[in-house]
């Protein structure tokens, strides 16, 4: 949401946080399936035009489903991270120096829940997409809270960040992508401590940002009816925020993301599905 903010959309965006089922990462395929068709099918009665899945878990495992069962476009992210990833390594490798011409093409890492990288979505993305980079993908469980907590820059973070970082590099990641939508608020540690083990800098692939560039697209070239009107408005003026627990909690966090003028979250029920 906050990606599709800056890049200038001016849509009305109706946002659904399952904060009483969370964390995904960790559920079987099936329970993801269930929970994702129960969080559509609210957001498409409150009439929405498109769906975007933020949620990287839920692309990874249910993204086919909802494209089959729904008659709106639904935008995972993994694809279009997986493309903004193929982008920055073909760029890795063609800037590469003279002396490492005739080394091995960088591999591309994900840092991803459980879920993700269990699913193999990335893999199969890069692969539909190129055949020369070979993806590598490991679980960052500790990211997701240290997020939760607003905890952002200091050791902790570093050290955690490390501790993921260091083996995809260690195995030959020339970029990594952020595979969930906590990671990119800690996506300056990130750039810094790969640095830091690269000697270099290294390319750091939000995946939020490459989805929102795909949701522009589809709005400029009239795949998603635009809407016309909305100047003036504020973000909050244009935002709906949905929970389904603890929306005191939530706000805090939403707050990291979109500043001090976020609407207040409201709570629901989703039926079970």
């Amino acid at each position: 949401m906050r990606a599709l903010l800056d890049a200038g959309s001016s849509e009305r965006i109706v946002y659904l946080g399952d904060t009483a089922r969370v964390p995904y990462g960790t559920r079987s395929a099936e329970t993801v399936i269930r929970y994702a068709r129960g969080c559509a099918r609210l957001l498409t009665e409150r009439g929405v035009k498109a769906l975007v899945v933020a949620c990287n878990t839920v692309s990874a495992v249910a993204l086919d489903m909802l494209q089959a069962e729904l008659d709106i476009p639904v935008i995972g992210v993994v694809e279009p991270g997986a493309q903004a990833a193929v982008e920055a390594a073909v760029a890795a490798a063609q800037n590469r120096p003279p002396e490492e011409a005739n080394d091995p093409l960088p591999r591309i890492g994900v840092l991803g829940t459980q879920g993700t990288i269990a699913s193999g979505a990335y893999p199969r993305a890069v692969g539909r997409l190129s055949t020369r980079f070979e993806v590598i993908g490991r679980p960052a469980p500790l990211l997701v809270p240290l997020v939760e907590e607003g905890w952002l820059d200091g050791e902790v973070p570093r050290l955690a960040v490390r501790r993921y970082v260091e083996p995809l590099l260690r195995e030959g990641a020339g970029v990594i992508v952020l595979g969930c939508t906590h990671y990119p608020l800690l996506k300056p540690v990130v750039e810094q401590v790969a640095e830091e083990i690269a000697g270099r800098p290294v390319p750091v692939v939000d995946s939020a940002r490459a989805t929102a560039k795909v949701v522009t697209e589809m709005l400029a070239q009239g795949r998603i009816p635009s809407r016309t009107g909305g100047g003036g408005e504020t973000h909050a003026d244009r935002l709906e925020l949905l929970v389904t627990d603890l929306p005191g909690g939530f706000q805090k966090v939403a707050e990291l993301f979109l500043g001090e003028h976020t609407p207040a979250a409201c709570q629901v029920d989703l039926v079970s599905g």
